[in-house]
């Protein structure tokens, strides 16, 4: 199985032959298993030529790179193996058409939608008093189906984040904690400081996976699709959110793995140090190797596997074989 490989510290990243090592400032060496590596997520200054981009480019692993503070700023998407014209063409078609580009937008908030509520659900099964967010959330998830344009459609998606993410303060047992408001570049405290880390990497995670289809990440149907960036693991992202990088945020917390010594003040912002960016991405690799019983397949799937599925089921709806539907979580 291949894995996601992390680096935080500084150093070189360099070829031997057919090999692949970190060297740390120190002289230090780590051998990079390139076999069993799906990509790498850079967080450190981390230097590398030319030839081994070459090498990782022939092995299909994909380079994330991140800031000092921790946020993505960028990826090496090696030479796209995958990528079919054809699926270029019909993901322009179903975003150059207003109708079919409406219907998939309207799904992966639909998605988004049904995969909060669950969530909520879960912690009002175990005795948090949330059920007035549940049914606030539902009387504006009424009014999307009579919005008829995308805008209409991401504003109201987007008081309903507004509701979720007031009842996070009643999930979150620790006081170190509170939500007040989603804030994002900078976060203004800690629990969206851990919100926009655990975004950015699911982005990232999505990505990765978008490379091993025919699918090209740079035609959203949610997201407008611009020059700078990319947009379909956006799209996707809305769906996986709740479910993988939220519900670890509360595990995380409520378990106190991580707190207010694990983040620090600058530029306006909060930001997660490296003590509390290792322990968040040890426990989201570990949710993602979770497994589930995947009722549609009828076998038990891991998290991250679910992400690839979803885009298969994508293509499907793209080349006109089946309706896309989105995930709504069971678990």
């Amino acid at each position: 199985m291949s894995e996601s490989i992390y680096i935080f510290s500084n150093g070189e990243i360099k070829r031997k032959q057919n090999t692949i090592y970190f060297e740390n400032e120190k002289g230090d060496h780590k051998y990079i298993p390139i076999e069993n590596t799906r990509e790498l997520h850079l967080f450190g200054e981390v230097t590398l030529n030319k030839e081994a981009l070459e090498f990782f480019t022939q092995k299909e692993v994909i380079l994330h790179f991140y800031n000092y503070y921790g946020y993505y700023v960028g990826s090496y998407y090696p030479r796209e193996h995958y990528n079919s014209g054809y699926m270029i063409l019909k993901q322009a078609e179903h975003y150059l058409d207003p109708d079919k580009r409406h219907i998939l937008a309207y799904e992966f908030i639909d998605g988004a939608v049904a995969n909060i509520k669950k969530v909520l659900s879960y912690y009002l099964n175990r005795g948090v008093e949330i059920k007035a967010y549940i049914e606030k959330i539902e009387e504006l998830a009424r009014l999307l189906e009579e919005q008829e344009d995308i805008e209409s459609l991401m504003a109201i998606e987007g008081n309903i984040r507004d509701v979720y993410y007031s009842a996070f303060d009643l999930i979150i047992s620790s006081e170190d904690f509170e939500m007040d408001k989603r804030t994002r570049r900078p976060p203004e405290n800690r629990l969206n400081a851990l919100i926009s880390f655990g975004n950015s990497l699911l982005y990232t995670y999505i990505l990765s996976e978008i490379y091993k289809t025919h699918l090209d990440p740079r035609i959203g149907f949610l997201h407008t699709t611009n020059f700078r960036r990319f947009s379909l693991n956006l799209d996707i992202a809305e769906i996986f959110k709740p479910v993988i990088v939220d519900r670890v945020i509360f595990y995380i917390l409520n378990k106190n793995m991580i707190g207010p010594e694990d983040f620090e003040e600058n530029l306006g912002g909060i930001y997660l140090k490296e003590s509390g960016r290792k322990v968040f991405i040890e426990k989201l690799e570990e949710k993602l190797k979770t497994t589930v019983n995947y009722k549609k397949i009828g076998r038990e799937v891991s998290y991250r596997r679910l992400i690839r599925l979803e885009l298969y089921k994508l293509e499907k709806h793209l080349m006109g074989d089946e309706e896309y539907k989105p995930l709504i979580s069971e678990w």
